[in-house]
C-alpha cells in the first residue's frame, strides 16, 4: 500500500513540473518571436518611440516622430533595452544582448555635451529635434533634464549594458561614467536635484521645508522653475533608482552617499504640520513655488506617495531605519485627504488642505475649488495607493525588500495569457480605448497599435518566469 502511494505522488508531482517545462519552452519562443519582430521590424538606428501603427507608417513619441528620432523617456528606448537585457539574462541569448547594444548605441548618439537627456534623439543631422550632443554631431540646447526620468532612465540602461556587456564596451562605459559624474555634480548640497541642469549647480542653504509667508497666488513666480528644487514627476523615484544601480554595479560609494542625501533632503522637504506631505516644486528657501501656469504650489498627493516609496527603497538599501521616521505622519495626512471617491487630489491648497484644481479658458488658468471641468491634458487626481504602501512598511520595518516576489504561480498564470496574447505576426496588438496616453498620441478610439510599454512589461514578465524555473 505505502508504495501505491509513493508511486501515486510521484505521477502527481510530475505532471506540474512536465507542464511548467512545457510553459517554459514556449515562453523562451515567444520572447524570441516577439523581440525579433519588434527588433527587427520597429526600431530605427536600434532605437524606439512610444508608440507605432500597425503598417508601421506611424510612429508617436511627443507628438508625431520622424524615422530618425527616437525617445528616451519611458516607455522609450531605455525602457525597451532594459527588457530586452532581462531577456538576455534569463535566457544567454545573445540576440537580446545584441539588440539591447544597438539601443545603447542610439542613447549614447544623444547624450548632451552637459551629460544627460532630453526627451527625445534626432539622428538626423539636420532634424529639428536636434540638440547639442556630446558627440558634436547636433546643435541647440544643452539642456540635461531629469523631468519623467528622462536622463535617469538613459543612464541606468547604459550602466546595466556596460554590466551585460562585460565592461568591454567602451562607449557604453564611458558614456554611462559621464553621465554619473555630471549627475553627482548636479546634486545640490541639500542632496535634492534640480529638473534640468547644464553644468554643475551652485551652492545653497540648508533649509527644512516651510510655508511661504506671501501670498503665492500672486507673488513668488519664477521663470527658471526647473532650476530649483524638483519632485515633480517622480524626479527623486528615478534618481534614487539609478543611484541603487550604479552603486551595485561599479561599487563606488560616491553612488550610495549620493543616496543617502537625497533620502537626507526628502526628510527635509517635507511639509510642517498640518499637511506633513511634499510638494512638486520648491524654491532654494524650500517653500512650494509655481512651476508651469497650471501647477500651483501646493501639497501633493501623487508626489506624498511616490516620495514615500522611494524612502522606503532607500531605507531597505541603505539600512537606515531614519528615512521611514517620515512615513507615519504623511500615511495619516493621505488618509484624511481622500477625496468621496477615494481618490487623492494633485493638489492640496496650502494651509487649508482643500483640494485645488485648476479651470482653462484658452490659454489662461485660473485656481479653483470646482473639479466638475477640468482641463482634459493634465492629471488632477490619482489612485490611492495607501493599501499598498500600508504593507510595504511593514515589509521594509521587518527587514524585507518592500515589494515581494511574485510567486511562481502568478508568474506562471501570466506568461500563459502572455503567451496567448501574440498575434499571428507575434506582436502584442493594444487597442485605443481613449485613455490618455504618455505622449498623448492622438488616433481615433478602437485603432489597434503597437506599444513599447507593452513589449517592454510582456517581455519582461515573461523573462521573469523564465528565470524563476532556472533557479
Amino acid at each position: 500500500m505505502r508504495t501505491q502511494l509513493i508511486c501515486l505522488l510521484v505521477l502527481v508531482l510530475a505532471v506540474p513540473a512536465s507542464a511548467q517545462s512545457d510553459l517554459k519552452s514556449q515562453a523562451v519562443t515567444a520572447m524570441r518571436e516577439a523581440a525579433g519582430y519588434y527588433v527587427e521590424n520597429v526600431a530605427t538606428h536600434g532605437g524606439y518611440v512610444y508608440h507605432y501603427s500597425l503598417d508601421l507608417k506611424q510612429r508617436w513619441g511627443e507628438g508625431v516622430a520622424t524615422t530618425d528620432q527616437i525617445w528616451i523617456q519611458p516607455p522609450g528606448t531605455p525602457t525597451v533595452g532594459m527588457a530586452l537585457l532581462e531577456a538576455y539574462d534569463a535566457t544567454g541569448d545573445p540576440f537580446y544582448l545584441d539588440a539591447a547594444t544597438a539601443a545603447a548605441g542610439a542613447v549614447v548618439y544623444g547624450q548632451l555635451s552637459s551629460g544627460g537627456w532630453t526627451n527625445c534623439v534626432d539622428l538626423n543631422p539636420k532634424g529639428e529635434r536636434q540638440a547639442d550632443y556630446r558627440n558634436g554631431k547636433g546643435r541647440g540646447k544643452n539642456h540635461s533634464s531629469l523631468d519623467d526620468g528622462q536622463t535617469q532612465s538613459a543612464l541606468r540602461f547604459l550602466v546595466l549594458a556596460d554590466l551585460a556587456s562585460g565592461f568591454r564596451n567602451a562607449e557604453i562605459h564611458d558614456s554611462a561614467i559621464t553621465g554619473l559624474d555630471a549627475l553627482l555634480a548636479a546634486q545640490f548640497p541639500n542632496g535634492g536635484f534640480p529638473q534640468v541642469w547644464t553644468g554643475p549647480v551652485s551652492d545653497q542653504p540648508i533649509k527644512p521645508a516651510n510655508y511661504p509667508d506671501y501670498d503665492w497666488r500672486t507673488e513668488g513666480r519664477i521663470k527658471n522653475y526647473w532650476d530649483m528644487y524638483t519632485l515633480n514627476d517622480n524626479v527623486t523615484g528615478y534618481v534614487a533608482d539609478l543611484l541603487i544601480d550604479a552603486h551595485r554595479v561599479y561599487r563606488d560609494d560616491r553612488y550610495l552617499d549620493a543616496l543617502k542625501k537625497l533620502g537626507d533632503f526628502l526628510v527635509l522637504a517635507q511639509m510642517p504640520m498640518p499637511q506633513p506631505g511634499w510638494a512638486q516644486q520648491y524654491n532654494y528657501d524650500m517653500q512650494p513655488i509655481w512651476a508651469r501656469k497650471f501647477e500651483p504650489p501646493g501639497v501633493s498627493g501623487d508626489e506624498t506617495q511616490e516620495v514615500l516609496q522611494t524612502l522606503m527603497r532607500i531605507s531597505h538599501v541603505t539600512g537606515d531605519d531614519k528615512y521611514l521616521e517620515p512615513i507615519p505622519a504623511a500615511a495619516s495626512w493621505l488618509r484624511q485627504s481622500r477625496l468621496p471617491d477615494g481618490r487623492l487630489a494633485r493638489y492640496y491648497e496650502l494651509r487649508t488642505n482643500r483640494p485645488l484644481y485648476m479651470q482653462r479658458r484658452g490659454d489662461v488658468y485660473e485656481l479653483t475649488y470646482d473639479d466638475s471641468n477640468l482641463p482634459s491634458h493634465y492629471g488632477w487626481k490619482t489612485e490611492s495607493q495607501l493599501a499598498g504602501l500600508r504593507e510595504q512598511y511593514k515589509r521594509v520595518r521587518g527587514g524585507l525588500s518592500p515589494e515581494p516576489e511574485v510567486s511562481q504561480r502568478d508568474l506562471a498564470k501570466q506568461a500563459q495569457q502572455i503567451i496567448g496574447a501574440l498575434d499571428g505576426q507575434r506582436r502584442w496588438v493594444v487597442t485605443f480605448d481613449g485613455q490618455r496616453l504618455v505622449g498623448q498620441a492622438k488616433m481615433p478610439i478602437g485603432t489597434p497599435y503597437l506599444s513599447s510599454a507593452v513589449f517592454s512589461q510582456n517581455l519582461s514578465a515573461l523573462a521573469s518566469y523564465v528565470k524563476s524555473q532556472t533557479r
